[in-house]
């Protein structure tokens, strides 16, 4: 969400996330250190975005009110409730602010992305280029983390438009197809 607002030239300016589940997850992220890891990796998307638009942040020290909350409850089990609010500030300095509720079982959630992740490891590993493997498979499994951790740290993207443009445009290559290029829309191509 926070892509898409500042992508679309909306300015964020908090971000707050209340979880709470009951499975083994949640009561992993009771542990601090488990819990700041997740903290960060929120907040690394945040400053992604940040970074990624020096109309709405132009200064260096720009950034979000960003809280997270993540509670266990053993009752829930494998439920995963989640409360997000995106607050922005608009015209005239008003507030905009969306807020979202999802209720889901969080491993029947997370499977299918595991085994999508493992299926395209795998063929990535397989291919070459120029007769040799093409190097670090994370950047293009992207998609699927929040902030992954590559030897190439160049390499990392944390927007989700980004990370999904790129992995469908690298599957189009390498099955021999032409890359999608937007930008000729604008030309009437």
């Amino acid at each position: 969400m926070s892509d898409y607002l500042i992508g679309s030239g909306i300015r964020l300016s908090s971000v707050v996330s209340y979880n709470h589940l009951g499975n083994n997850d949640g009561k992993n992220l009771q542990e601090d250190k488990c819990f700041q890891s997740k903290k960060i990796s929120k907040a690394g998307v945040l400053d992604d975005a940040i970074e990624s638009n020096k109309i709405l942040y132009p200064d260096e020290n720009n950034t979000i009110d960003h809280e997270v909350v993540i509670k266990y409850v053993p009752f829930v089990q494998d439920s995963k409730r989640a409360l997000d609010e995106y607050s922005s500030t608009i015209f005239m300095n008003g507030v905009n602010t969306i807020s979202t509720y999802n209720i889901c079982e969080d491993s029947l959630l997370a499977t299918p992305l595991m085994i999508d992740m493992v299926i395209l490891g795998e063929l990535f590993t397989r291919i070459q280029i120029n007769e040799e493997s093409m190097g670090p498979v994370l950047s293009y499994l992207s998609f699927f983390f929040k902030a992954p951790i590559t030897n190439h740290p160049e390499y990392v993207v944390n927007s989700f438009t980004r990370q999904r443009e790129s992995l469908v445009n690298f599957l189009k290559v390498a099955a021999g197809y032409k890359v999608d290029d937007g930008t000729l829309l604008a030309f009437g191509f």
